[in-house]
């Protein structure tokens, strides 16, 4: 499948999540089956056929119940930044998506996407802290105990459908579009129920959850981050540009973006004064290795932090604008109750 194809495909799909059009109407027989998998899988839990392990310290999950991407990962950064600042050791456990490697592994600075994935490189990158990835989040938890036992708080990076790790605490990201049209995948957006009382009474009865809007619209009740772009871009020999020199750089600037929603990103350039004379978009997780980039001379290719591991593969010149997120007081309280953490 081209990615020209997939985008395309995503994009009227996302379109149809938003409404119930004809093509969500005759998705509702595959919604029908997946509907019938899931409570299945939710009635083990509930049960007690299968059983949601506890690991010796407290856990975080941050997700969304609404596919692509509503800012969960910045969400993981601005929390483990806060929580850290405050003398929590933290570690961070993920699936990696879009990994080749099915192995349980820790990221390093050094490591390859295929290996990890974008998102946990990333938060290594930015955060410097331990980082471990595997499908499944118990053993990956316990492997990163095991090397770093000073750890006494694991943020899970997405995996509120893994109900084999038991939480202590949940935070839902929620973006613009809601719940979208209310139905499960794959006529609508929702990846496992909502509200998540009925995620609660399968086998996560001791889970607080937690509400946080990223868009500027928040549609229901809960917590709201601000998000901006960083005051300066990144290049791959680890330099920095203030964003003041983009803006009036005698270059011409093309925006590439592999993200859920690129035109957010695309947006918020335009809104920082950022003008560029294209904005290629690709699908989320696109590994970029058949992107040819534009002649050196002629412009400057700007990315988001999340794509550049890859693009600077292909184009070590490019300039990476790393997104800011900000919560109030009000959520780290709401987080630090629900995990029973003193403030410090």
């Amino acid at each position: 499948m081209s990615s020209t194809w997939r985008a395309r495909a995503e994009h009227q799909l996302t379109q149809a999540w938003l409404s119930n059009n004809l093509l969500s109407a005759l998705l509702l027989p595959i919604t029908a089956i997946y509907c019938v998998l899931a409570a299945a899988r939710r009635g083990l839990f509930q049960t007690g056929i299968r059983k949601s392990t506890r690991i010796p310290v407290k856990v975080v999950v941050v997700g969304n119940v609404v596919a692509g991407g509503a800012g969960k990962t910045p969400t993981v950064i601005s929390l483990v930044e806060r929580l850290a600042r405050e003398g929590h050791q933290i570690g961070v456990i993920s699936r990696g998506y879009g990994r080749i490697s099915r192995d349980i592994l820790e990221v390093s600075h050094e490591s390859a996407t295929d290996d990890v994935g974008d998102e946990p490189l990333l938060i290594h990158r930015r955060l410097q802290i331990p980082v471990f990835v595997g499908r499944d989040r118990v053993a990956a938890a316990l492997q990163l105990l095991q090397k770093y036992p000073q750890v006494n708080l694991i943020v899970c990076d997405d995996g509120i459908q893994h109900l084999q790790l038991f939480r202590d605490a949940e935070v839902y990201v929620f973006d613009n579009r809601g719940i979208g049209n209310g139905l499960p995948l794959p006529s609508g957006p929702l990846r496992s129920p909502w509200p998540p009382r009925y995620i609660a009474r399968a086998g996560q009865s001791a889970a607080k959850s937690i509400v946080l809007h990223t868009g500027t619209c928040p549609t229901f009740d809960g917590h709201h981050a601000l998000r901006a772009l960083a005051p300066r871009g990144l290049r791959s020999n680890g330099t920095s540009i203030a964003l003041d020199e983009l803006r009036s750089s005698s270059k011409s600037l093309v925006a590439i973006a592999g993200i859920a929603q690129p035109s957010v990103f695309f947006a918020m350039l335009e809104a920082a004064g950022i003008r560029t004379i294209m904005n290629i978009s690709y699908p989320d997780h696109h590994d970029f290795a058949d992107w040819i980039p534009p002649e050196k001379s002629e412009c400057t290719v700007v990315c988001t932090e999340k794509d550049a591991a890859k693009i600077w593969l292909v184009d070590p010149n490019a300039v990476a604008i790393p997104l800011d997120q900000s919560m109030a007081d009000s959520f780290f309280d709401s987080v630090r109750s629900a995990l029973e953490l003193q403030a410090r």
